[in-house]
């Protein structure tokens, strides 16, 4: 029982620490952590802590939108999926599944 076991969050940790250790915009000699937070009614949050080897401000947006990119492109090889509360769209989107299946409101 003292085994360790992968489950898919933290194989998905690891791969984000790979990725962002690998990654030539990242700065390799300041502080870079990927860690689980406590897990939350909206889910189990992961906080990503690193640098940047560039101060400017364009450049920097445009490394950190290309990793978040990539981070939510890969997240269903893992079996994850973002955790987004519904909107008045996703309701309506619904609407017609619930009354093919129950029928019409009376």
């Amino acid at each position: 029982m003292n085994t360790r076991r992968i489950t898919n969050i933290g194989s998905f940790r690891a791969y984000v620490e790979h990725y962002l250790r690998h990654n030539p915009n990242i700065h390799q000699n300041m502080t870079l952590l990927v860690r689980q937070l406590s897990p939350t009614a909206d889910g189990l949050p992961l906080e990503i802590y690193c640098f940047t080897n560039t101060i400017a401000w364009n450049a920097y947006e445009g490394i950190q939108s290309d990793i978040f990119d990539h981070l939510l492109a890969i997240l269903p090889e893992f079996g994850l999926r973002v955790f987004q509360h519904p909107s008045g769209a996703d309701m309506r989107e619904l609407r017609p599944a619930i009354v093919e299946q129950h029928g019409a409101a009376q």
